[in-house]
């Protein structure tokens, strides 16, 4: 009896007998080999019509058609094809074909339920003449029982892969060819098509935004900006299939698959594991058990192929791995994407664009009243679209981004939304304008509450937040300054307009008029930080310039804390404070030295201080006040290569590290990867004594010719973000 009862629970009723939405490009459904008219004479024999004998994909790498579609340098055997361009296919049949008589037509299916007003069930007919941008096929060419086909695609197609069948008509019934897995075909987003919605007009551009396996991660913060290579290999072996399996996760039904805008915005939801078990799970307070370290990846591919076998979030990213990895997903399905870094950006609770910092009596920052912070730098991404929702000219690059922040629409995401848009302070055009708008547009505003109650502001900084926006520059790995794409010069009219746009689309504003704030205008103060190696000494210098005849008095107050790059402090390790005599016009500097014993036991993941300078003018009772974020130099990996690099032939590497501080490393991780040379190669070393240096070497035999790069991180819980990499030209056999 209990036999029974399980195998009917296996097969469960359909829900509330209505058939399921269709929102799995993996599955599939029965399709007849015989579909009758009605019924069949006894005399009827198939082997009476034409029937296909074979059908060839052209699918091969060095074939037209993935030649001609840019998709030639996926690790993937079956056919890929951009949507909006013609591909080739030739078909055998078991005598010759005849016009006249013979009737075919080709079967594109996608998911478990193909309609044809959902774009899921396409028939192409055979014709004279393709279309531009519209489902077609002719015949190109005819040879024995052979014919070649040339089909054309919707430049709106779906994105994903599909199933092809060949189907005869005969009077009794229709006679299709068998299912066959070598002849699914993917269907991706076509920039070089000018009717795709995410067409881009320059090559160079698509080379870089599309075709373009590794790239650039900017890092650190504004006066100390870091480079770091990130492998993105949207081509290797398995990663469209997964990228595809991320859009089944999301529950995006496939009738929505060929709108980038809903791709990017799903996807911006599934990259991190908050409210929707994602690909990544975050975490921002540098314990890092049971899974990897954010620092310690190399590039996306592991976590993808992690994620897409096990199902589960990958444990651990922060803002570069979701950007990371949201820029393979992009430029594997073809939408073009970049990776984008906004130094000093902020995060805003309550997107008034105003980042509220409450000190106390001393001047030092209250944290427990101060919720805002401002991150040294935060990672998103682009991706270059048409907007049709929206007015003309909001079109181009769109934020999109895969760090969860804050919720939109009940879940974690955000974007896309218009840069201009962003920048003309149109902030009332989907999805999530205001809050991206206050990330790079904030004024930080430091309060003092009064013992009545009052607040009383003591300084304001507009110029602090979104100071930098920056990318990868195209076709090099040099750094491109795009915050002109996000805002206007600092003080011109064309600013305070998209602000005052920005308030009357509802971003909310408060004035700084109905609280007195009178600035010290005739004494500006400065502070400079030391460059230094993690593991030494270094100064604080603190400047004074006093522009009145008059004789000052400055009591200075420095905080020093060690932080997360969000801006979130973790602990004060320096406190000291000294008066400061300011002679009547003239400028006077004081050092504040900071030893590595006073830092080095609560050191981060990014090495990164924060400091706070504020001084009262004891004459005036005005406080000046500033802060800035710093970041000590990481020593780098040095990776060298011996003996020929050609293709297909062994070749060896080796990475090298020497400990700069004075403790032994212990339970080190070294990561070595290169798309197209080797993959991901892990290697475990117990304790690296002070000032030793580590030499792991690794054979590989690289696949592609080309510039290609290779990048490697070490990890332990002393030293992160520890980076090394190197160009390598790969010659053809």
């Amino acid at each position: 009896m209990s036999e029974r009862t399980s195998s009917s629970q296996e097969r469960k009723p359909p829900v509330n007998g209505r058939r399921t939405s269709s929102n799995s490009n993996d599955e599939e459904n029965e399709v007849p080999e015989m579909e009758a008219f009605g019924l069949i004479p006894r005399g009827f024999n198939p082997r009476d019509y034409l029937q296909v004998v074979d059908i060839h994909m052209f699918k091969e790498p060095h074939e037209i058609n993935k030649e001609q579609h840019h998709t030639d340098k996926f690790y993937n055997p079956k056919l890929i094809v951009r949507r909006g361009q013609p591909f080739q296919i030739q078909i055998d049949f078991n005598r010759p074909y005849k016009p006249e008589t013979d009737q075919f037509w080709l079967e594109y299916l996608i998911g478990r339920y193909p309609q044809q007003n959902k774009g899921t069930y396409i028939p192409v007919i055979v014709g004279n003449v393709l279309k531009p941008g519209e489902w077609g096929a002719k015949i190109t060419h005819k040879e024995n029982n052979s014919i070649r086909l040339s089909i054309m695609s919707s430049s709106t197609c779906i994105i994903g892969k599909f199933r092809l069948y060949v189907a005869v008509w005969t009077p009794f019934g229709i006679l299709r060819t068998r299912r066959n897995s070598a002849t699914d075909t993917y269907i991706l987003f076509n920039p070089w098509c000018q009717q795709d919605a995410v067409y881009l007009d320059d090559e160079k551009e698509r080379e870089e935004y599309v075709l373009n396996d590794v790239g650039i991660v900017f890092h650190g913060d504004i006066n100390e900006i870091k480079t770091r290579s990130w492998s993105y290999g949207q081509f290797e072996e398995n990663i469209l299939d997964a990228c595809l399996f991320l859009m089944d996760k999301a529950e995006l039904e496939l009738s929505g698959r060929g709108n980038p805008i809903k791709i990017c915005r799903v996807a911006s939801a599934v990259i991190n594991s908050r409210d929707d078990n994602g690909v990544i799970a975050g975490s921002w307070d540098n314990t890092y058990t049971y899974g990897v370290a954010p620092s310690a990846w190399t590039g996306s591919v592991d976590i993808l192929l992690e994620y897409y076998s096990s199902k589960q979030p990958v444990r651990y990213g922060q803002c570069w791995v979701f950007a990371g990895v949201f820029n393979t997903f992009l430029r594997c399905l073809g939408i073009p994407a970049r990776l984008v870094t906004t130094y000093s950006s902020a995060h805003d609770n309550n997107a008034n664009v105003q980042l509220d910092f409450f000190l106390d009596d001393e001047g030092k920052v209250d944290t427990k009243l101060t919720k805002d912070s401002v991150w040294n730098y935060h990672c998103w991404n682009e991706a270059w679209m048409t907007r049709p929702d929206l007015p003309v000219g909001f079109g181009g690059w769109q934020v999109v981004d895969g760090t969860p922040q804050e919720t939109s629409d009940g879940m974690y995401r955000c974007g896309p939304a218009s840069v201009q848009a962003i920048k003309h302070g149109h902030v009332c055009f989907q999805f999530d304008a205001p809050f991206v708008y206050a990330e790079v547009n904030g004024d930080i505003v430091y309060l003092r509450r009064e013992k009545n109650g009052t607040q009383v502001i003591e300084n304001i900084d507009t110029s602090h937040v979104g100071r930098l926006i920056v990318t990868k520059e195209v076709g090099g790995d040099g750094m491109m300054d795009i915050t002109e794409d996000y805002k206007f010069q600092e003080g011109s009219e064309e600013e305070r307009l998209a602000l005052e746009t920005a308030v009357m689309y509802g971003v909310k504003k408060q004035t700084t008029q109905d609280t007195t704030y009178q600035p010290q205008k005739d004494v500006d103060m400065d502070f400079q930080v030391q460059k230094a190696v993690i593991g030494s000494d270094f100064k604080v210098t603190i400047t004074f310039r006093n522009r009145s005849h008059n004789y000052y008095t400055a009591t200075t107050f420095l905080s020093g804390n060690i932080v997360f790059y969000t801006g979130v402090t973790k602990n004060e390790f320096k406190k000291h404070s000294f008066s400061a005599k300011l002679e009547p016009s003239s400028s006077s500097a004081f050092d504040v030295a900071i030893k590595s014993s006073e830092y080095l036991s609560d050191l981060l993941d990014q090495a990164s201080f924060h400091f706070f300078v504020t001084a009262r003018i004891n004459e005036t009772g005005k406080i000046l006040a500033m802060q800035k974020a710093t970041a000590l130099v990481i020593p780098g990996l040095r990776i060298k290569t011996q003996g020929e690099m050609v293709a297909g032939k062994q070749m060896s590497v080796t990475v090298e590290f020497t400990n700069p501080l004075a403790q032994t490393l212990e339970n080190v991780t070294l990561r070595l990867e290169g798309p197209g040379v080797l993959r991901t190669m892990k290697k475990q070393f117990r304790q690296i004594p002070p000032n030793s240096t580590l030499i792991w070497e690794v054979k590989c035999f690289p696949k592609q010719p080309g510039l290609r790069k290779l990048i490697a991180s070490l990890n332990c819980d002393a030293l992160r973000h520890v980076y090394g990499e190197l160009n390598v030209q790969i010659q053809k056999p």
